[in-house]
């Protein structure tokens, strides 16, 4: 006796073969990497375009890999993501005068490689820079598997091509 005779059939036709398809690549568990896009004025967008045209395609030895949505002022280098946003607000933390005293242990600021940064230890062990003394503020997630020596330094070439020393408005 012949046990698959009886068996229904299933037949997935061409159309329905294509969306189980698509949908299997979006499933909601994709580690891409997502970032707030910032919404500076006219001036700054411009200069974060700029930047964007001229940021490195490895930072830390890793490939650029843009968060979602895609925009010309984000960027991302790996993952878990070293996430750059351009164009952001100026950090309450910038202008404390705790931080400008030394008396915050979590905001310090430093430069590398002729780039001011503001760093923000974060909750979760990763650090958030922010340039100072630039004409568009920029923001660097670095997660705390990274070397963030290593990113700021493959970082502050595109910086200073791109966003010229003065005060960002």
């Amino acid at each position: 006796m012949n046990i698959f005779r009886h068996r229904p059939r299933i037949f997935i036709g061409p159309p329905a073969l294509a969306l189980l398809i698509a949908t299997a690549g979006c499933s909601s568990s994709d580690d891409g990497a997502r970032a707030a896009v910032p919404s500076p004025g006219a001036k700054v967008t411009e200069l974060c375009q700029d930047l964007d045209k001229v940021l490195p395609s490895k930072v830390d030895g890793v490939s650029r890999k843009d968060p979602e949505p895609a925009s010309a002022l984000t960027a991302g280098w790996g993952s878990p993501a070293i996430i750059l946003r351009c164009g952001v607000a100026q950090p309450p933390k910038m202008i404390d005068p705790k931080v400008a005293e030394g008396g915050d242990p979590d905001a310090v600021g430093g430069g590398v490689n002729g780039v001011d940064w503001l760093m923000e230890k974060q909750d979760d062990g990763a650090y958030r820079f922010t340039t100072a003394n630039r004409s568009a503020y920029v923001e660097v997630t670095v997660p705390k598997e990274r070397d963030s020596s290593a990113v700021l330094v493959g970082l502050a070439p595109a910086i200073k091509k791109a966003i010229p020393e003065g005060i960002a408005d």
